[in-house]
């Protein structure tokens, strides 16, 4: 898997590089995926092999980067957004080849070093130990929009403002949790059940009133069809929506029709 890729180039590079015939391509899909969604997404990726012997191949950024890099031309097979709007833009410039799909609901979440409680949800933020925030940049992570929303909602954008940081993604405003560099992230659930496994930190949900509903959006991509993959695409985005693929995504936080 390939996370955080500067350039779409590398990606061409690679695949160059790599040189498959296309037997074995054949048994590969391609998948963009939001930060937030990482996790779920190796878990995802795992059980669709099991059940298809389709390996997904995972490039890992923000929505608002990926689809900047969709728009260049990247080799991607499927695009899953942490909204609405990307996956809707893509379509309207006719880069895809079926419209915008919810295929999961996602939720925003405080999350701390182990020595700072949050149960207090966004009143934790007041207290004088939380010196940094971290908050993936708005204009690119839906994640990150939902962080300022849920600030401002709760009338803390003002006491708050000199103490955010912003990473690129979500998958860089975790870095910052674990490396020290941030007291508080705001981050996904998806994350903390992940990282929950190694004890790390205190979490809370935010308030689902403070921030709009994150519906996270899929689409397969036009590359699908001009890279000769649409049948293997076609079969992860099936995935997605199936009961095995929703008990996935529930199993990691997201809210999902079962």
């Amino acid at each position: 898997m390939i996370r955080n890729t500067p350039s779409m180039k590398r990606i061409f590079v690679l695949l160059c590089t790599l040189a498959l015939p296309f037997a074995t391509i054949a048994q590969r899909v391609f998948v963009g995926v939001a930060a937030n969604a990482e996790p779920v997404a190796k878990k995802l990726a795992k059980e669709f092999k099991k059940e298809t012997g389709i390996k997904a191949e995972l490039f890992v950024s923000s929505s608002g980067k990926l689809t900047t890099q969709i728009e260049q031309g990247a080799p991607l097979d499927i695009f899953l957004s942490a909204d609405m709007k990307y996956p809707q833009e893509l379509y309207t410039k006719k880069l895809t080849v079926t419209k915008p799909r919810v295929y999961a609901n996602g939720s925003l979440i405080l999350w701390s070093r182990k020595n700072i409680n949050v149960q207090n949800g966004m009143r934790s933020l007041l207290n004088p130990a939380i010196q940094k925030i971290a908050v993936a940049n708005p204009a690119l992570a839906p994640y990150g929009s939902a962080a300022i929303a849920a600030i401002k909602k709760a009338g803390l954008a003002t006491r708050l403002q000199s103490k955010l940081v912003y990473g690129e993604s979500i998958s860089q405003v975790n870095q910052y949790l674990l490396s020290g560099a941030a007291d508080v992230a705001f981050t996904s659930k998806s994350v903390v059940l992940d990282m929950a496994k190694k004890s790390k930190g205190d979490w809370k949900e935010v308030d689902p009133k403070l921030y709009p509903p994150i519906a996270q959006g899929v689409v397969i991509l036009k590359y699908a069809v001009t890279g000769k993959n649409r049948a293997n695409a076609q079969k992860f985005y099936d995935f997605l929506f199936s009961r095995k693929g929703k008990s996935v995504f529930a199993l990691y936080g997201y809210k999902v029709d079962l």
